[in-house]
Parts: structure tokens; sequence; C-alpha cells
């Protein structure tokens, strides 16, 4: 079955459209697009970031099982000293090395390039992107697609008003046991659904504490690195390359594990429940607890969304933790016949009330992801994409609404969490979030936390409707040089 109707889809362009007018000062000027190529074209490839993530892009687009005919013909990176594994990796398997580049605006200019794959950090994913669209490129872009919420807005409205084809790297939405499982929790067969759960519980251990400005390796282009962010000296260990993942817990670059790892679940979460706008409110506590570091970020984390009578709940836990009914890094919908449970991004298991099993889903990997996005770029067809931009957008966006919440927090003992809400769940999640963590040996009584503020949202501009502080944070101050237009 179709997961998703063209009502749905057309729904959610229709919102995306209006939040991305209502925030619109300034039109980019309209390129047109470069003409398509045919069905038996090669596709030339840019890999933009290749120390991490962007390896698994380099074997997508290598991949010849499905006759993708696809040539990387350009990495981009700009620390030149983590490129080699991909210039190898490429080399060996199209029997030439591709042009290495170290600045994005190098491989924007190029007219021989069609497609520009994104692995950069989460604050380059939006400007990226949206250079590109407007070149004549079509995107694929990793999760979380967007740094903050009003960027998705204008990415969105770029690959319409520019023609592109841009994909989010959520690849759950591709692997067919997953497919089956969500079409299994939407089509009834738990009955009515009314709570969906995301769980990221990922061990994060501290990255140590300096006294100082460090300085980034020699061989990075630091200012290119920073890009729209400001250019601050790392403030933590650059020793074996900490300086390429441990912004994911400073703001300026990162979004914590809402937006790293649990992005996934929290996407998942939303598709289950078959929400396509976002929600009515957000509120989230937690703190970074069990070490002191330079880190940001919360490493404890519980938010609540709620879609009215459905809700979310979603949990980060970086310190040691059992699993929540089989799953660590995962989801479970509940309906009011049964219950699903995703421990992977591939594979699940459903239950009746009473827990006994009924059934398995299983099967996927990243390549059909890729492969899906290929294929919508041949067929020019924005509804062939699984996880069209403006599907990463709102995704994205639930981690932005919670960590903004979060941000806002009033510092209070996080021993008062069991009773933060009027909600029954809510608050046994919040009681086993202090189980949790007294298990750390965190004393709770002592320990500091912040307690969101609950955040109204207007669901068709993207806006909250009770309090500045938090629409101000819908978006940020982009760097001279590096900044990113609104698109009429």
């Amino acid at each position: 079955m179709d997961i998703f109707s063209r009502r749905e889809f057309l729904n959610r362009s229709a919102i995306i459209a209006a939040a991305a007018a209502a925030g619109s000062s300034t039109a980019a000027d309209e390129k047109p697009a470069l003409p398509l190529k045919a069905q038996a074209d090669k596709l030339r490839v840019a890999v933009v970031g290749v120390r991490g993530r962007g390896m698994s892009h380099v074997a997508g687009f290598l991949d010849k099982k499905n006759n993708n005919n696809c040539e990387i013909t350009t990495v981009c990176d700009c620390d030149e000293a983590v490129i080699g594994k991909a210039m190898t990796q490429i080399e060996k398997a199209q029997g030439k090395a591709p042009k290495y580049e170290k600045d994005i605006r190098k491989v924007i200019e190029s007219k021989d390039i069609d497609v520009v794959s994104i692995a950069t950090p989460n604050h380059w994913h939006a400007l990226m992107a949206v250079w590109a669209m407007e070149s004549g490129k079509d995107v694929y872009v990793e999760k979380p697609a967007t740094h903050n919420v009003h960027e998705g807005a204008i990415m969105t409205a770029a690959a319409r008003k520019y023609k592109r084809i841009c994909q989010v790297g959520t690849q759950s939405r591709s692997n067919p046991g997953m497919r089956d499982a969500i079409a299994y929790v939407r089509g009834g067969k738990i009955g009515k659904v009314d709570l969906a759960i995301g769980l990221c519980y990922k061990p994060r251990g501290s990255i140590g504490k300096v006294d100082g400005d460090q300085k980034p390796p020699a061989t990075m282009d630091y200012d290119l690195w920073c890009g729209p962010a400001p250019l601050k000296a790392p403030h933590r260990k650059t020793g074996n390359g900490t300086v390429h993942y441990d912004w994911h817990w400073i703001w300026d670059f990162g979004n914590g594990d809402l937006g790293n790892q649990g992005v996934h679940e929290m996407d998942k979460a939303r598709w289950g429940l078959g929400k396509t706008t976002m929600p009515n409110t957000a509120f989230s506590l937690g703190g970074r607890f069990g070490y002191t570091d330079d880190g940001e970020t919360a490493n404890t984390q519980l938010c609540v969304f709620d879609y009215g009578p459905e809700k979310m709940i979603f949990e980060v836990r970086g310190l040691k933790t059992d699993d929540y009914k089989g799953a660590k890094v995962g989801n479970i919908w509940v309906g009011t016949e049964g219950y699903v449970v995703c421990p992977s991004y591939n594979a699940g298991v459903a239950y009746d009330k009473a827990g006994k099993e009924v059934t398995k889903f299983s099967g996927g990997g990243d390549q059909y992801h890729f492969d899906n996005f290929v294929k919508a770029v041949r067929s020019r067809k924005v509804e062939d994409l699984n996880c069209d931009i403006a599907e990463g957008h709102l995704s994205a966006s639930l981690c932005h609404l919670a960590n903004i919440s979060y941000r806002l927090g009033t510092e209070t003992p996080i021993g008062k969490a069991d009773k933060v809400s009027n909600d029954k769940t809510v608050n046994e999640f919040a009681a086993r979030m202090l189980a949790h963590l007294k298990a750390n040996n965190v004393d709770t009584d002592k320990a500091v936390g912040r307690f969101g503020p609950a955040l109204a949202i207007d669901t068709k501009t993207e806006r909250f409707t009770n309090n500045d502080k938090a629409n101000a944070m819908l978006t940020r101050e982009y760097r001279k040089g590096f900044e990113l237009k609104e698109i009429a």
C-alpha cells in the first residue's frame, strides 16, 4: 500500500509554502533548471563530507546492483586529511580517482555535476542544499535536514521553485521491513493508536573539559568548516578527530542526540501516527548529567508533543540504561488492541494487548534509500521520494521544537520531574527517567536540570503563538558570506 496519499503530500507542500511565505523578506532570483538528463544518462555525483556518514553516501552511489548508473566525479571536504579512504574506494570502483575540492562553492559552480550528496555537520545542511538547488542540482542531504526550524521551509520552497529533487537521509523510510511495520500500525491492526514513543538510548561519554580555546587541525579550513555558524575556536578536545564529531553536542553546530541519532526515531514516530503538520504544543525537560564536560546539549531528555488527541513521547538517555519493551534505539506505537515495537531501522514485532507476539517485520538497508532517490531524480516526480524535504523538515523540526523548550527552561533540581504534568503517561516516563538517573548515581535532589515551557504552535505558519523568545530561536543569524536567503 502507499504509505502517504497524494492528498497528504499536497497538504504538506501547502503548509510549507505558507510557512516560507510568512518568513520571506528577500526573494531569490529564479534561475532556470538545467536540462533534465535522459533515463540512460550517467548521473554525476559530488559527495560533500566524507569522514564519517559520507562514506555511506560513497557506497550508495557506487552500488551497481540496481543499475543506478551513477558516477562520483567529485569529493568535497574542508579537511584534506580525511579524504583518503573515499578517494581510494572510488578510484578502485570506477577506475579513476574523483576530483577533490575543498570548497563547496567550487562544487556548486560546476556545470559537470548533477547531484550533490551532503554529509556535513548540521549547520551546513540547509545552505549547501539551497545553493545546490539554485544551481540546478538535485540533493541528497543527511539527517537532520536542518539546524533550525525555518531552514526547512526555505529548503522546501527552493526545491519547489527550482523543480529539484531533494531527499533527506532518514533511510528507514525506504526499508521494506519498516514500511510494512508502519503500514500495519496505520492500517488499524493494533486498533486506534494514540501514543507514539521514540527512544534514543545510546551511550554518550564525556567529551572532556579544556581550559581554553583549542587549535583546529592544521589540515582543516576551519573558517570554511564554521561556514554560516559563528567563527569561534573549538572549545573542546581536538585530538583523535573529535572536532569532527563532538560538534554534535555544541549548539552552534549540532542539535544534541535529538538531532543526531534521535531524528530517525522522531521521524518514524510521526510517520506511524500519520501526522503531516507540526504538533499543537511541545515541551521538554532534562539536562547533562553524570559528568562535567564541554558539551552543551542534554544527554538525558524527555520530550512531549501534543497532536490532540494523539501524543508523541521521546526520550534521550546517554548514560547506561536497560531497554524499554525490547528497544533502545527505536520506536513503540501503542493502540487499543496491541502495540508494535521496532528496535532498529528495518525490523519490528507486533504484539496483542496481552503482550503475545503476533507478527514480525524485517528487511532493508541504506541502499534502498539511495536507490529511491535516484529513481526520483530520473522520474522527476517528487511523489516518488520516500523522504522528500517537506517530510525531513517536519521531523527535524520536532527535534528543534523540543530543544527550544529545553533551552528556555527554568533550572531546577531534576528530582521534581515526576510531577511535571497532569498526564499520567507523561509522569510515568518522567519517573522512569529519574529512576534511570539514580541508577547512574546521579543525586536527583541536587542535580540541576531544565524544565522547559509548553510552547503552543500555529501549525499553518509554523511559529509559536505564546513566546517571542521561542520565535526568535526558529532561525539564527548567519555569518557574512554564508547567508541563507529567503525563497519567495
